[in-house]
């Protein structure tokens, strides 16, 4: 059983820092907000340090972790620690995992140099979606601890790893076929067929919302795909868009076999 206190003018302050993603980053931790995501990081087990929440909220919640600081607070103290327009019941402090490289033999995604959290949050949803369970980022890309990246994962961000590396390293390194998403690739739905994922696995490379994928990641690509554009107007399509398209495409093929 927990201990909940009231929140304290000295805790509410000590804990707003934590809107600062640098501050996050040198703790190594990260925001959680709102009922669902919430409850989606405590269906998961991932380790809690703080949780502060509306009196409602924790009256249906009594099997909170033992270890946590659990704290009442009102709705002008949420409003305090949240980075969202409009804050909802709960807040909480989590401890990000420490992340290994993947050794399985499935689908892997590996993102190259996204910016946008929003798009890299829809990409972990999707992943999470299709089953997909590893992400390799590049060193260049958003965090996926970026609160905005957060939310928008919808839980999924609880569901799949996330590591951060040198993209090429683990390309060269990973033994697998690696497609990239690429404009001059492919047609993915033309008579080769070019989009197939062996028993073995494969690495799907999805790169920058502007530039694609960088040249020192383009050389670890083995198999160039393309999404043909049929209405011939659009210059590119949006890159959760894409890789939703391809994942689903890889992932129905494999069915098939």
């Amino acid at each position: 059983m927990y201990l909940c206190n009231m929140i304290s003018k000295t805790k509410l302050k000590e804990l707003a820092v934590y809107k600062q993603q640098k501050v996050c980053d040198e703790q190594s931790v990260f925001v959680v907000e709102g009922v669902k995501m919430c409850d989606e990081a405590l269906a998961a087990k991932w380790p809690v340090r703080v949780v502060c929440a509306t009196n409602w909220w924790l009256l249906q919640h009594t099997n909170l972790p033992s270890d946590a600081e659990v704290f009442e607070v009102d709705d002008a103290a949420l409003e305090r620690l949240s980075s969202l327009r409009t804050p909802n019941e709960v807040w909480m402090l989590l401890q990000r995992p420490t992340a290994q490289l993947p050794s399985n033999t499935g689908l892997v995604l590996a993102i190259d140099h996204l910016q946008d959290p929003g798009n890299l949050g829809t990409i972990i949803r999707t992943a999470d979606w299709f089953g997909v369970r590893h992400i390799v980022c590049s060193e260049g890309t958003v965090s996926c601890f970026n609160p905005k990246v957060v939310q928008a994962t919808m839980g999924g961000v609880f569901r799949t790893k996330v590591v951060y590396t040198s993209l090429p390293d683990y390309l060269h390194s990973c033994g697998k076929p690696v497609y990239g998403a690429m404009l001059d690739g492919e047609d993915i739905w033309g008579e080769s067929q070019p989009l197939r994922m062996p028993v073995g696995g494969a690495v799907l490379v999805i790169g920058n919302e502007s530039r694609g994928i960088t040249p020192e990641v383009q050389q670890c690509v083995t198999h160039r795909v393309a999404i043909p554009n049929l209405g011939g107007t659009a210059e590119s399509l949006n890159a959760s868009v894409a890789c939703a398209i391809l994942l689903a495409e890889m992932l129905k093929v494999r069915s098939e076999n």
